[in-house]
């Protein structure tokens, strides 16, 4: 769940990225526009994901998954 979360906030800064520098919505022109329900979907995944993602700065590092190598 969490490199979900991880995955979709990346993709949400990155979208907001284009949005800061470029005035360009990525999300709203792949699906539609702002308004366009698919878009509305991505954006409530992505908040939802940033909300999960707040839970990562309350949890102990000896509870996070060890780095696979």
């Amino acid at each position: 769940m969490d490199t979900i979360a991880l995955i979709l906030v990346i993709i949400g800064a990155l979208n907001w990225g284009g949005i800061g520098l470029f005035q360009f919505d990525l999300v709203a022109w792949l699906c539609g526009g702002q308004d366009g329900p698919i878009s509305r979907v991505i954006y409530t995944l992505v908040a939802l994901a940033g909300i999960w993602c707040i839970t990562l700065l309350f949890r102990r590092r000896d509870s996070l998954p060890a780095n696979r190598e």
